[in-house]
């Protein structure tokens, strides 16, 4: 919940040379302002999942194998800059996957056409394609294309090889367009003989070269955080709206959110502290870290995604978040802890209606009471005081429930955005709610 916030006492992003007085007492003229050093900084990110197999409780949205097909997916940017590059990953990969050439444009509308004159190749090394190894991600070369905070990109590659698609990020809440043949320079691309998912295949980031850049801050959660029942193509988990905040200040936000995620084990992703140092840690200019992560740990096991597993208990997941906190620590990362919102009912009328029950709820909020009074995290954001129903608390108030009584819809999206006292992912900030309210989505 927000508190006060004290004002920012110096610049993030440079530092202006002052004029000097003579001896006599004659103003010096001002000397030239020292431009600022340009940084790199993490603007997006889709954290890579393995691919599973026909006989898990959700389809990948995405075939076993692509070949001959350019792949065009978008991408809002949280923070802008002069420059920018991608990075493609094969983090799950069991053999090279050949990129033959890819390309960065503005999207003019959600069919996968471009806006003219925006379109930039890739090169990666100089060459217009690259090999990435298994296990591996490779990084293009920098290319210019200035772009605004909150700005929108279009990401084309093309795979001429059979590809198994093996690495991935499963709900990716944007239309993704999988085309013939090679049309990474097509403007508006033929769809005769496209499909459509929402999966993310390779794509894992992009970074900005920013003069101003003040930080990043990531978030590392669950559905939850990756969006899971927000609008499609619009940009409305709750990332998003905390990124349309910090961009005013130079602060970009990454969203290290993968559904059924788990803090202790692998769920439909590795497990919390297995991806730190990939999602987080190595990120270019992360300064903060938000965990909100746990529900899966305590609701999965008894269900379809984990039948035979058994329930953590309180010392279990507060010793896991401690040693999270303990390594992000080391890096000089700052670490916030979330609460976990309300889940009575969860998921009615599906495979997965026995998520919840009283026992698992009583865990939730020994756990919440652990986080707010733990003392384990540098400051605490709760999202279930902000997103509970005041008349029955084990539950999502209705204005903010997506209707399966587990997700935040895009009005609960919103309210846990607008939960977080900005000072607390970056001391010292001074928030200005004016320009905050100009670039709110």
């Amino acid at each position: 919940m927000r508190t006060g916030s004290r004002p920012l006492q110096t610049t993030l992003a440079g530092l202006l040379l002052m004029p000097l007085a003579t001896l006599a007492g004659n103003a010096a003229s001002p000397p030239p302002q020292v431009p600022a050093k340009a940084a790199w900084v993490a603007s997006w990110q889709a954290s890579p999942q393995p691919v599973w197999g026909d006989g898990f409780l959700f389809p990948t949205g995405l075939p076993a194998s692509l070949q001959d097909r350019t792949v065009r997916q978008v991408a809002r940017l949280s923070l802008g800059g002069g420059r920018l590059r991608l990075v493609f990953s094969n983090a799950y990969g069991t053999e090279p996957l050949r990129l033959g050439s890819a390309t960065v444009a503005r999207p003019a509308a959600a069919s996968g056409a471009l806006i003219p004159g925006s379109l930039r190749s890739l090169s990666f090394g100089g060459q217009p394609g690259a090999t990435v190894p298994p296990g591996a991600f490779v990084v293009s070369d920098p290319v210019a294309l200035p772009l605004p905070a909150l700005a929108a990109i279009s990401v084309s590659f093309h795979l001429p090889d059979a590809t198994p698609v093996r690495s991935f990020h499963w709900d990716g809440r944007q239309t993704t367009w999988l085309l013939p043949g090679e049309q990474t320079q097509a403007m508006a691309p033929s769809t005769s003989d496209a499909q459509s998912t929402t999966a993310r295949p390779l794509l894992s980031a992009v970074q900005v070269e920013n003069t101003q850049a003040a930080g990043a801050v990531a978030v590392m959660g669950d559905s939850i955080t990756d969006g899971a029942t927000a609008s499609l193509d619009q940009d409305h988990r709750w990332p998003d709206y905390l990124a349309a905040r910090l961009a005013p200040h130079g602060v970009a936000v990454v969203n290290a959110g993968i559904s059924g995620a788990r803090l202790l084990s692998d769920g439909m992703g590795a497990n919390a502290l297995a991806r730190l140092d990939r999602d987080v840690l190595a990120q270019p200019g992360v300064r903060s870290l938000v965990v909100l992560l746990g529900i899966n740990d305590i609701a999965w096991p008894g269900t379809a995604f984990a039948p035979d597993a058994r329930r953590p208990g309180l010392a279990e997941l507060s010793a896991g978040l401690r040693q999270l906190v303990a390594q992000a620590h080391g890096r000089g990362v700052r670490v916030v802890g979330a609460t976990l919102t309300p889940f009575e009912g969860a998921l009615p009328g599906t495979p997965l209606a026995d998520y919840y029950n009283a026992d698992k709820d009583a865990l939730r909020q020994q756990f919440n009471d652990w986080i707010r009074h733990g003392g384990a995290f540098d400051a605490v954001i709760d999202f279930d005081a902000a997103l509970k129903d005041p008349a029955h608390p084990s539950r999502l108030a209705a204005a903010y429930d997506s209707g399966d009584r587990l997700h935040p819809g895009d009005a609960g999206n919103r309210a846990m955005a607008d939960a977080v006292d900005l000072g607390t992912l970056v001391p010292g900030l001074s928030e200005n709610p004016a320009r905050e309210t100009a670039l709110r989505p």
